[in-house]
């Protein structure tokens, strides 16, 4: 998820309010169903894949989980935060255009 319509497309959605960061954050979304996307950094750990695998599962079957090509950095830096393992796009519009980019990777 390196294109520059995607960065844009997140930055948006943060702005919007319509973005989860972090572990706990991101879980409580899925959790009260507000998600509708969740991506997981590339460089986070097995524990945290497997732990939001689950929740979404769980809580969310239809929930798209997606290991992304940024690192922890990379969502930092296009969200402006310091680093990032976890987040959810909490918006269906913004998620499923994010999910189409994403897929034609």
């Amino acid at each position: 998820m390196t294109d520059s319509k995607q960065n844009g497309l997140l930055g948006l959605a943060r702005r919007a309010g319509k973005v989860s960061l972090g572990h706990d954050a991101a879980l409580t979304a899925v959790k009260q169903h507000s998600a509708c996307l969740c991506l997981v950094a590339s460089d986070a750990s097995e524990r945290l894949c497997t732990e939001f695998a689950r929740a979404v599962q769980a809580f969310g079957g239809n929930i798209p989980l997606i290991k992304s090509d940024y690192t922890m950095a990379q969502f930092g830096q296009v969200l402006g935060t310091k680093t990032t393992a976890v987040l959810t796009v909490d918006d269906q519009g913004f998620a499923a255009r994010i999910a189409e980019l994403i897929g034609r990777e």
